[in-house]
């Protein structure tokens, strides 16, 4: 059975002003690379490595965090 995660969340105006100047200021960066790059990393900070399969989604989270960090755009 497959899973979906749907996000839709209000954030503080404060924080949305904040990440609007972000993106402003960083034309190679979009709202949804922070994010992915903001919740893999919560991910891997608070995640454990204890069994195989969360080993696996540690890497997995590892990889995406990784990928939004360094994604260029040509």
């Amino acid at each position: 059975m497959t899973t979906h995660v749907s996000i839709l969340a209000e954030i503080p105006e404060e924080l949305h002003e904040t990440l609007q100047n972000y993106l402003e200021s960083h034309p190679d960066w979009d709202q949804d690379r922070v994010f992915s790059a903001a919740l893999s990393l919560f991910l891997l900070q608070n995640g454990t490595v204890e069994t195989v399969s969360a080993s696996k989604n540690y890497r997995s989270a590892a990889k995406v965090y990784l990928n939004a960090l360094f994604q260029h755009s040509f």
